[in-house]
C-alpha cells in the first residue's frame, strides 16, 4: 500500500490523482491534501478519503472547513493552513509518495521540504524545477530518492530512458502542440484575444498553462525541466513541433536508435506511471493504434514565438535567470489575462526582465523566493508602464475621433 499526500488536490492532476487512487484502492491511500482556496471541493474530499491532514490557503478558510467537517462528524481530520500547512501535508510521516501539483512556485518549499524528508516525488509542478531545481534534483541525489515527472513530455522521457544508460544519450527531443498560433501571421500577434490564446488546439488546462503553451513558454519551461531532471546541457535537448500530440517525447542515442513514447493524451497514465514506477500495472487507457494515420513534425519558430528562445538563454545562464523568467511570465500572463497587455507584449515583458537579472547562483530556497519576489516587482513595474501607455494612447485615439 503506497501512501500518498497531493499538494495541489482540487486542481486538474490533484483530481486526476484521485481518480487514479479511486480505481485502485488496494494499492493507495491518500493521507494527507493541500486543497488551496476550494473550499467545496476540500470538503467533498475530505468527506471521501478521510486524510489524517489537510490544509487550505488561509487561516478563515480552514475555520471554515473545521467547522463543516465537525457538523459532518469528521472533527478527526486535522485542518490547517498558509505554507507551513502546506509542509506539513508535505512531510507526514505516514506519507512516503507525494504529487507535487501546486501550480507556480507557491508549492516550491513544500516540495523541497519533502524531498529532505526522504519522500519519493511525483513532479507535476514544472516551476518548482525551473525556479530551484539545482537544489531540489541535489537534494534528491543526497536522499536516494527518485523524482519522478508527472508532465507527460518528462514521463515519456523517463519512461524511452529505461531503453539505456544516459551516457548512450545524444539527444532529447521534447515534442510540442504548436499551440493555437501555429499558422498565425507574427503581424496579427498584437490583435490576439484572450478566448483565442486560451483555445488550445490539444489539452484543457488551467488559464495561465494555456497561454503559456500559446506563446511556447510553456515548453521552455520544460526544456529547463528536462535539463535537471535528466542532467542533461540544453544544447542537447530540443523541441519539436508535432501537431498531432501523438508522440508525447523521443530519445536518441548514440547509436542512432530513436525511442518514442506515445499513448493516449489522459494525464491519469503518466500519474499511474509515476505512482507504481518501477513496475506497470494493467489499466484500460488503451491507444487506438489503428487509427494512426499521419504524423507532422516542424521546427519551432522561435522569431515568432521568443518565449522558448529566452528561455534557453535563462537555463543556460542558470543562477537568478530562471527564476526571473518564471517570476516575469506569471506577472505578465495575469496582466494579459485580465486584459492590461497585448499578448505580445508578454515576451516583451519577460525579456526585459530577465536583461535586468544578474544570474548569480542562489545557495538556498530562501534565496530562490527572494529573486522570485525582486524579479515579479519589476515584472508589475513594467505591465504598470505598458497598461499606463495603452490607456493613453487609447485616450488620445479617442480625441480624434
Amino acid at each position: 500500500m503506497k501512501r500518498i499526500a497531493i499538494l495541489g488536490s482540487t486542481g486538474s492532476i490533484g483530481r486526476s490523482t484521485l481518480n487514479v487512487a479511486e480505481s485502485y484502492p488496494e494499492r493507495f491511500q491518500v493521507v494527507s491534501l493541500a486543497a488551496g482556496r476550494n473550499l467545496d471541493s476540500a470538503f467533498e474530499q475530505a468527506q471521501r478519503w478521510k486524510p489524517r491532514v489537510i490544509s487550505m490557503a488561509s487561516e478563515a478558510d480552514a475555520a471554515d472547513l473545521q467547522s463543516r467537517l465537525k457538523s459532518a462528524g469528521n472533527s478527526g481530520i486535522e485542518v490547517v493552513y498558509g505554507p507551513a500547512g502546506t509542509v506539513k501535508v508535505a512531510t507526514l510521516a505516514e506519507a512516503d509518495f507525494v504529487v507535487s501539483a501546486i501550480v507556480g512556485v507557491a508549492g516550491l518549499e513544500a516540495t523541497y521540504e519533502a524531498v529532505k524528508a526522504g519522500k519519493a516525488i511525483g513532479l507535476a509542478n514544472k516551476e518548482c524545477m525551473v525556479a530551484a531545481g539545482e537544489l531540489i534534483t541535489a537534494e534528491a541525489r543526497k536522499q536516494g530518492k527518485p523524482l519522478l515527472p508527472i508532465d507527460s513530455e518528462h514521463n515519456a522521457v523517463h519512461q524511452c530512458l529505461r531503453g539505456g544508460r544516459m551516457n548512450e544519450v545524444r539527444r532529447i527531443w521534447l515534442t510540442a502542440s504548436g499551440g493555437p498560433f501555429r499558422h498565425t501571421p507574427k503581424s496579427e500577434f498584437p490583435s490576439i484575444s484572450v478566448e483565442q490564446a486560451l483555445n488550445h488546439p490539444t489539452w484543457r488546462m488551467g488559464k495561465r498553462i494555456t497561454i503559456d503553451s500559446a506563446t511556447l513558454m510553456n515548453k521552455g519551461f520544460e526544456v529547463i525541466e528536462a535539463c535537471r531532471l535528466f542532467n542533461m546541457p540544453a544544447g542537447q535537448v530540443s523541441v519539436i513541433v508535432h501537431p498531432q500530440s501523438t508522440i508525447h517525447s523521443m530519445v536518441e542515442f548514440v547509436d542512432g536508435s530513436i525511442l518514442a513514447q506515445f499513448s493516449v493524451t489522459d494525464m491519469r497514465l503518466p500519474i499511474l506511471y509515476a505512482l507504481t514506477y518501477p513496475d506497470r500495472i494493467e489499466s484500460d487507457m488503451r491507444f487506438p493504434v489503428m487509427d494512426l494515420r499521419h504524423l507532422e513534425f516542424s521546427p519551432p519558430d522561435v522569431e515568432k514565438f521568443p518565449c522558448l528562445r529566452l528561455a534557453y538563454e535563462a537555463v543556460e545562464a542558470g543562477g537568478a535567470k530562471p527564476v526571473a523568467l518564471n517570476a516575469a511570465d506569471e506577472v505578465a500572463v495575469a496582466a494579459f489575462l485580465d486584459g492590461c497587455i497585448r499578448f505580445d507584449q508578454i515576451s516583451q515583458i519577460i525579456e526585459e526582465v530577465l536583461g535586468e537579472t544578474k544570474a548569480g547562483k542562489l545557495e538556498s530556497i530562501r534565496a530562490v523566493l527572494e529573486a522570485d519576489l525582486q524579479a515579479r516587482g519589476i515584472a508589475q513595474e513594467k505591465v504598470g508602464r505598458l497598461a499606463r501607455s495603452s490607456t493613453t494612447a487609447s485616450v488620445a485615439t479617442s480625441r480624434d475621433l
